[in-house]
This record gives structure tokens, sequence and C-alpha cells, in this order.
């Protein structure tokens, strides 16, 4: 087997920082200094624009859920730091495959921020698959299937996105932000973003309040991003 690359290690702390708030790893990293004061003030810390596709199968059943999540331009460059394209200004697959490892490997502890309901009854997702980022417009896109444990036939789907620590902000994207793919005609989708802008209600919690809470913390549960799926 291929050693880590020694970018690889200098990488993952922060990425794991960044995604499963490891925040004390951060320090003297290179490339600190661009997030600044950001990283001493209240949460969150990293942006992400989310799409998501429910994935069906031939018989009506749900197999899956497929996400596209872009992060913001601060995120992208530093988690692009050490890494060396094999053409200068140009990341592609390869190039960014070890990063994607990472994010997903860091997601693990946090259910891969996705949580679902069918009929009413918890959905349980197994490992991701089809997963790689991709790097266009100066912002870096993690794409990633969640496959459900057990295919299921239900008349509703309830999806949430969301980080219980907050350390993460999602946004569905304004357009499309959730779609059917191979789903009975008769299938529609509704989304429900946060009521409020998710920030204010953090501006009077110090970073003493956010680092006590962990993946099991329910905190960022009222900044969820939601869809339900119904099919009668």
């Amino acid at each position: 087997m291929v050693g880590t690359p020694e970018w690889h290690r200098d990488l993952a702390p922060m990425i794991n920082c960044l995604v499963a708030h490891l925040r004390l790893v951060l320090a003297g990293l290179a490339g600190l200094a661009v997030l600044g004061a950001d990283l001493a003030c209240a949460h969150p810390h990293v942006w992400v624009t989310a799409k998501s596709e429910v994935v069906y199968a031939p018989d009506g059943s749900v197999t899956g859920v497929r996400h596209a999540w872009t992060f913001d331009d601060m995120f992208s460059t530093f988690a692009l730091q050490g890494i060396e394209p094999k053409r200068k200004g140009v990341f592609s697959r390869e190039d960014l495959a070890p990063l994607a490892e990472v994010n997903i490997t860091s997601l693990k502890e946090f259910d891969y921020f996705t949580h679902a309901k069918a009929d009413g009854k918890k959905a349980t997702f197994t490992d991701p698959v089809d997963y790689w980022l991709e790097y266009q417009d100066n912002v870096l896109t993690l794409h990633f299937t969640l496959p459900l444990k057990v295919p299921i036939k239900a008349k509703t789907l309830a999806l949430e996105i969301y980080d219980p620590t907050f350390f993460v902000d999602f946004s569905f994207a304004d357009q499309e932000p959730v779609s059917l793919a191979g789903a009975p005609a008769a299938c529609k989708v509704n989304v429900q973003r946060p009521a409020a802008p998710a920030a204010a209600p953090t501006q009077k919690l110090g970073e003493a309040f956010f680092n006590t809470l962990t993946s099991s913390s329910n905190f960022g549960a009222q900044f969820a991003n939601a869809a339900m799926v119904m099919c009668p």
C-alpha cells in the first residue's frame, strides 16, 4: 500500500477541525491568518450551499440520498493548502481524492449531517459511496451518495440537513435545492428553510458554549434545512 502523502497527513487535522470540530488542531497551521478573527467570533465558521437528490429504485422504493455540497470560498482556499495539482491551477478528481477521503471520514461521526424519517420512523444510512470533490469557480463541491441500509417504500420521507454543533451552516441552493431521481410520477417535494437568519441567535453566545457541543448535541437542529417528500 502506498504511504499517506505528507501533505495529506498535514491537511487531515485541519479538515477534522473544520468539519469534525477539533478546533485546537488549527493552531499553527499554514493559512490560519486567512480565517483570522472569524475563528474568535460566534458560530458558524464554514458555510455550505447544499443540493440534494432523493434516489428511487424502479419499484418506487427510496434507495438513498445524493448530495452536492458547495463550500464557501474561504474554506475552499484553506482546504487546498499543500495540494499540488498535476496541471497548474487545475484540480482534478484524482488530485482531490485524498481530500475527499478526509472529508468523508470526518463526517461519519456526525452522521453526514443528514437525518431522515420514513412515515415517521427513523431511516438509517450506510457509509457513503461515489464520493468525490470538484473544484470550479474557486470553490470546492463535495459530491457523495448516502445509501439507505434498507430501501424503503414510504408515503412520506422527511429529510433534514444540519450540523448539530452549528460549526457548519447549511443553506439549500436557491434553484432546485431538492430533486427526485426516478420517483413515481405522483411524488412531490416541499422544501423548508430556517425561519430566521441562522447567525442571529448565536451572536450572544461565545466560543466556550460552542466548545461544549458534540455530535450528540441538538443545538443545530433549529437551523435545519428540511424537505418533505410525499408519494400518494
